[in-house]
């Protein structure tokens, strides 16, 4: 049983929803990455989604498409991603990874090359967000063998005959996003997620997490009464950005002041 379904199991029987922030590798510098993990872990995480810098984020809002630019320019890569997770599991070797980025960087490392050292170094679960059920077969298998959970995104538009093909591939959790177009470009509406969630549940017993528009505690709070899992993560990038100058303690602590009250929230 892998850690991301050990956690979405002992959350079910205590009655309470997953908290997945999200945060870039890198951002502002690879230095802050594990301080800030820490930080989320301490206010209230279940699982961490780590973003695997890009330079072309497309399914990515302003704030997060400038993160990756800040995280590229300090010289941040796939192997030192790597690094970041290895040096996070010197201490904690209980909450999920999940790593979060697109096809082209995994592609030229090779998948299987990626599948191995992401295993080594403790991650749990994989997010491309541009690989497609038509092309996952071979990349499938070499997360299967590693015991590494693949996740995948499904959005409003997506038709239930797709949802169940994806949700059939997928393990771990299905990451659900809840409007239509990039991350932290629209405002949420709860009753439409509702819905949504509740037909996918439908065709799949796998936790559901919910991301995009999720700002404050309250929204976390709301969406945490249908969903499994609440995905947070412009709000956080976007702090880390207000505060880029400010030594990696004090970017932890602000991010920790935001995620703290999402959890109370949730857990009221």
């Amino acid at each position: 049983m892998s850690r991301i379904v050990q956690c979405f199991d002992t959350l079910q029987k205590t009655g309470k929803k997953a908290l997945i922030p999200y945060i870039t590798a890198g951002d502002p510098t690879p230095e802050h990455t594990v301080t800030m993990m820490h930080s989320l872990v301490k206010s209230g995480a279940d699982i961490i989604e780590i973003g695997m810098p890009f330079s072309d984020p497309m399914a990515d809002g302003p704030v997060i498409q400038l993160a990756c630019e800040r995280s590229l320019e300090a010289g941040t890569t796939v192997k030192k991603v790597l690094s970041i997770i290895a040096k996070f599991r010197e201490e904690d070797s209980s909450t999920p990874v999940v790593l979060m980025g697109y096809l082209n960087p995994i592609e030229f490392f090779g998948y299987q090359a990626f599948a191995d050292a992401a295993k080594e170094v403790g991650v749990d679960g994989v997010l491309l967000v541009d690989l497609t059920p038509e092309e996952a077969t071979d990349v499938v298998e070499c997360f299967k063998n590693n015991e590494i959970d693949l996740i995948y995104l499904l959005s409003p538009t997506t038709t239930p005959a797709r949802a169940k093909k994806i949700c059939d591939l997928a393990s771990g959790y299905v990451y659900y996003v809840s409007v239509k177009g990039v991350t932290g470009s629209a405002e949420l509406d709860v009753d439409s997620v509702k819905a949504h969630v509740d037909s996918l549940k439908e065709i799949t017993d796998l936790p559901i997490g919910v991301g995009f528009g999720i700002r404050d505690a309250k929204t976390a709070a709301a969406v945490s009464k249908c969903a499994d899992g609440v995905i947070v993560g412009s709000v956080l990038v976007n702090a880390i950005a207000e505060n880029a100058a400010k030594d990696k303690e004090y970017i932890a602590d602000a991010l920790g002041s935001i995620l703290a009250p999402m959890r109370s929230e949730m857990d009221a």
